[in-house]
């Protein structure tokens, strides 16, 4: 649904995007994640069709954005980081110039204004004026123009930006429900956001893409091996030398001691899956077993490994996905 070839954007000598490529399938949410200054907005900004690209081939719902720019535009709702609203217009007023500009049919228009302001939750502000709005109801009124024309494709720029805690849920419940029938890029400084909407993400910093592939998939990668945290209660004993003993493990590092437990981060070979193994040398010992459980690296953990010189410890969470993308 949305193809990106070796997009470059240059101003002048300064080089924002760098030879980027990615892929979006037809009602996939993806992340798209990256410091300030990563070049972000820029693709985004080309993808609408806002600015062109210095080199590169960019495809948005079949259509070339350079060679095809209105019928891309056409399926495509682009909500920026700050809405577009027209001060002087009410809600309603502003959403039916949105539907004539995007092409709405006429008959269609009044229950389609009405369908966006009950699923974005704006209809109670509906005869109120733009410039009187909160932050949050401006971006929810923002969201509703991105998807008036019902769009193939939606490209929203960080879309829960001023909203409360409650209203951030429901834009993400929104989003899941909107994917499916739109393919949508989601562009976000709130990590766990993308790990509770996005099925994949694309990790950009200094205009190059660093990595494209799953949450999960991505810790994986990153750890290049499988961890398991265990927590023993032998009764004052080291129970290092008993867990290195069992095939498949490769490191065994003591990582916190609460007398009489201490724990363990347990690193095995790929594939090798060690929990049985040290349950049962754990509990053949006469030690008590107080916790086993995978080890994983957060969001953030990922995003500033990629995008800092330094690595991050990792965070115990459940188990992450094995397949690996480059």
């Amino acid at each position: 649904m949305i193809e990106v070839q070796h997009l470059t954007k240059r101003y002048g000598r300064v080089t924002a995007v760098d030879d980027v490529s990615f892929r979006v399938e037809r009602g996939e949410i993806l992340g798209f994640l990256g410091p300030n200054g990563a070049g972000k907005t820029t693709t985004m900004r080309i993808l609408t069709g806002y600015i062109p690209a210095t080199e590169g081939k960019a495809i948005v719902a079949g259509f070339d954005v350079f060679d095809q720019p209105i019928e891309a535009k056409r399926r495509t709702g682009y909500l920026p980081e700050t809405p577009p609203l027209y001060p002087d217009m009410s809600v309603a007023e502003y959403l039916n110039f949105v539907a004539s500009i995007k092409g709405v049919p006429a008959n269609e228009k009044r229950q389609r204004i009405q369908q966006v302001m009950v699923k974005t939750r704006i209809d109670d502000v509906a005869n109120r004026l733009c410039s009187k709005l909160s932050k949050g109801y401006r971006q929810r009124v923002g969201l509703a123009q991105s998807i008036i024309h019902n769009p193939d494709v939606l490209i929203l720029d960080e879309p829960t930006a001023g909203l409360d805690p409650k209203q951030i849920i429901e834009t993400r419940q929104l989003i899941k429900q909107l994917a499916g029938d739109h393919t949508i890029i989601l562009s976000t400084h709130i990590l766990p956001e993308v790990s509770q909407t996005c099925q994949r993400v694309v990790i950009i910093n200094k205009g190059r893409v660093v990595a494209v592939d799953t949450p999960d998939n991505l810790t994986a990668r990153l750890r290049g091996s499988e961890t398991m945290y265990i927590q023993v209660d032998a009764n004052g004993l080291d129970a290092s030398g008993a867990l290195r003993r069992v095939p498949g493990v490769s490191r065994v590092v003591e990582s916190d001691r609460r007398e009489p437990a201490v724990g363990y981060e347990v690193e095995s070979e790929r594939g090798h899956d060690v929990r049985r193994e040290l349950a049962r040398i754990v509990v053949s010992s006469g030690w008590g077993l107080l916790e086993l459980r995978p080890m994983r690296m957060s969001l953030e953990d990922i995003f500033l490994s990629l995008t800092t010189d330094e690595m991050p410890t990792p965070a115990a969470e459940p188990a992450a996905g094995e397949t690996v993308h480059a």
